[in-house]
């Protein structure tokens, strides 16, 4: 029986609809200019592809403009320039729908090589390039990408809606004393977020959920060497600042300064709600379970003064299933650590803390740490610090400076 011919037709012409370009190389020349003198004749319904087999040469920025039905896949590697002063920006999505960025599952290909270590070794921190940005996309795929010593900042995907980001990797581990400065794994900002089996190493926010984030997912991961599972920093200078529906769950965190952390900055707006940290195993991490609204930038002074109706307000936290070990090694200095006292000094800690709520007065509501279990290097009992001024509902465990003793509802 014959096929209808305008069936057929009409395949073929979606056949030939789909377009591919390889992004071209010259040994030696910035390939960045090839690709950016085509690819706004393959902005929709195409594959951009940067081949196996070859590495290719970075060495300035890359700004995608809008992007429809349009997979970019790198499966060869991509290096950055290895001069400093060259460094101006990176890998920019800017816009669209239905788009994928692929990286492959080779071992030896689709790394992405930002030559951080330099930067960490003189404390570079000035002119430092953001290192992706997927920014509002809607319906979006960033899949098996690999980062090798990043510069600072990796992942950013402000504005985005409906993404899915998975089985990628970050690798920011120095190779010497060196400290990875604000090597952020992923800013998780925009709607209906899924992060999950991906695996960070690096030296800040594993994750971190920023300003007007809502329905954000992140599970079956492994974090290193981090800052932890953060929400914030939210309220930065007064600002009006807004989380909510944020899920942490299945994640191994491991010889982290912080496991799950959220960070509101002293005299900020706006509110945080409904975020969980569930079933996590932290290694040798200093604060398991850390809660502040008293953030502040400790080079430029004491804390500031505030009051307990300017404050980014807390609602429906919960931190259940915690596993591990507390780091309260005696003189434990992290490699961020820049000034006296250290950024992340506590008054009053002793160290052994499993969880910290740094409240203020009438601004946290039902903040539970449940089925916490935990016990410390030097074999010390395991302790808690909460002031029982600034809540007064049962957050799981004795609301004070002290030993850690779960409540009924803790249990």
């Amino acid at each position: 029986m014959l096929r209808n011919p305008t069936i057929l037709l009409a395949y073929a012409a979606a056949a030939r609809a789909w377009s591919t370009f390889v992004v071209p190389h010259t040994d030696g020349a910035d390939d960045t200019p090839g690709l950016m003198a085509a690819v706004s004749n393959y902005a929709s319904d195409a594959s951009i592809v940067f081949q196996a087999n070859t590495t290719y040469n970075v060495w300035s920025p890359i700004t995608f403009p809008p992007l429809t039905n349009v997979e970019v896949r790198v499966e060869g590697n991509l290096t950055y320039p290895t001069s400093i002063e060259t460094v101006q920006g990176r890998i920019a999505f800017t816009g669209g729908n239905n788009v994928t960025l692929r990286g492959t599952t080779d071992p030896d290909w689709g790394w992405v090589d930002g030559h951080g270590q330099q930067w960490w070794d003189l404390v570079q921190q000035v002119n430092r390039p953001y290192g992706w940005l997927f920014g509002n996309i809607t319906d979006g795929i960033i899949q098996n990408m690999k980062i090798y010593k990043p510069i600072a900042w990796n992942w950013l995907t402000t504005g985005s809606n409906n993404l899915h980001i998975f089985n990628n990797t970050i690798l920011a581990g120095s190779d010497n004393a060196s400290f990875p400065f604000n090597t952020d794994g992923f800013s998780a900002g925009g709607t209906n977020l899924l992060f999950e089996r991906n695996h960070v190493v690096n030296g800040d926010d594993c994750l971190t959920v920023i300003n007007g984030a809502k329905n954000i997912t992140w599970r079956d991961s492994y974090c290193e060497g981090s800052h932890g599972l953060s929400i914030g920093s939210l309220g930065k200078g007064g600002q009006d600042s807004s989380v909510e529906n944020v899920l942490f769950e299945n994640v191994i965190m491991n010889h982290t300064l912080y496991a799950a952390r959220f960070k509101s900055w002293t005299g900020g707006n706006g509110a945080a709600i409904n975020v969980t940290w569930r079933n996590i195993m932290f290694i040798d991490v200093v604060f398991p379970i850390y809660v502040t609204q008293n953030y502040w930038d400790q080079n430029v002074g004491p804390r500031p003064n505030s009051s307990s109706t300017n404050e980014t307000h807390i609602e429906n936290f919960l931190f259940e299933n915690f596993v591990g070990v507390v780091n309260d090694t005696p003189g434990y200095v992290e490699g961020s650590c820049v000034s006296d006292p250290c950024w992340f000094y506590v008054p009053g800690a002793t160290g052994k803390e499993v969880v910290i709520f740094d409240l203020y007065p009438a601004t946290a509501t039902n903040i539970v740490a449940k089925n916490i279990f935990a016990r410390t290097e030097t074999g010390a009992p395991v302790a808690a610090m909460c002031n029982t001024t600034t809540i007064s509902s049962d957050v799981g465990f004795v609301c004070w400076d002290g030993p850690y003793i779960p409540t009924a509802l803790g249990l």
